[in-house]
């Protein structure tokens, strides 16, 4: 094919082979409009660079997740000269790494070895289908790791005691519970703080700028909201699960039962201000039997002293 003034001419097929794109694709993209027709030269239909670029505008907008509909008006806008630029780094922005931790290697020899030296084909194959691993092309004895953290997280339990199909079972019960809680905060941030942004047609470079701003600003704030939230509730059960496991272990007739006493407000500040609004129960609890115990030590002080009397007398 001849070139043409200004740059490259392509017969259907050869643009279907550097784009990598079908020519029945191509085909049903014109249909769409969302491609410029071809230039007809005499009983030929030619293509140019243009063209070839486009399919790739397409290409990488349907990978990051767009539907041909929502193209086709990206494209009426980037047509219209609004750009594509804000949209685009509004893209890159929400499809960036959400963690600031890094994949890493591990050789099948490595990954044996922090799972005690035993070689589990079941408990790999469940790893790579949970995405924990994910195998190398042309290297069968390596693997990627996405999240080391993760992968350490099932080592240390491994090494505790947990079966590593336990472990798989509850990463996926864990994965289900954790994808709601995107889900919902994805829904939260997208009625508060996005909408103004998603309306009918894409939003200006300008508006997609400030949208890729806010996600930037708000990227952390799930997983500070999650962190704060497990610390609190971990604490929270984990206190009460192990006083359940004491109070079972304890003889009956060493439980003590537990009775409510209303003391006077002034009392209860006072105590706070010495030793702590946490440790107000401990504090009381400590001062009641140590003026129980000095009592007992008074009478029996007393009974000795009576004795002597008696013991003394004439």
């Amino acid at each position: 094919m001849s070139e043409e003034p200004g740059g490259a001419a392509y017969r259907i097929e050869d643009l279907a082979h550097r784009s990598g794109a079908t020519v029945r694709t191509i085909r049903a993209y014109q249909d769409r409009g969302l491609l410029p027709r071809p230039e007809r030269r005499g009983r030929a239909n030619v293509y140019a660079n243009a063209h070839l670029a486009r399919l790739r505008q397409i290409a990488d907008l349907l990978d990051r997740g767009y539907t041909l509909a929502s193209i086709k008006e990206l494209l009426e806008a980037w047509d219209a000269g609004r750009g594509l630029g804000g949209v685009l780094g509004l893209v890159a922005e929400v499809d960036g790494p959400w963690t600031d931790e890094e994949a890493a290697r591990i050789s099948r020899a490595e990954l044996d070895e922090r799972f005690g030296g035993r070689h589990d084909d079941a408990a790999v194959a469940d790893a790579v289908e949970l995405g924990v691993l994910e195998p190398v092309v042309g290297d069968e004895d390596s693997f990627l790791v996405p999240s080391p953290q993760e992968l350490s997280a099932a080592a240390e339990l491994h090494k505790a005691g947990v079966p590593l199909s336990a472990i798989s079972s509850h990463l996926r019960e864990l994965r289900g519970q954790v994808e709601h809680i995107a889900s919902r905060f994805l829904d939260f941030t997208t009625e508060h703080v996005f909408a103004r942004y998603l309306g009918e047609h894409p939003p200006s470079d300008a508006e997609a700028a400030e949208a890729a701003s806010l996600v930037r600003r708000l990227r952390p704030l799930a997983q500070q909201t999650v962190d704060a939230e497990l610390a609190r509730a971990m604490r929270m059960f984990a206190t009460r699960h192990l006083r359940q496991h004491l109070a079972k272990e304890e003889p009956p007739e060493h439980r003590k039962e537990m009775r409510v006493v209303e003391l006077p407000v002034r009392t209860m500040h006072a105590v706070e201000g010495l030793v702590g609004a946490e440790h107000v129960a401990e504090f009381i609890t400590a001062a009641t039997e140590r003026e129980l115990h000095a009592r007992s030590l008074d009478r029996l002080t007393a009974n000795h002293s009576n004795h002597s009397i008696i013991d003394e007398a004439p």
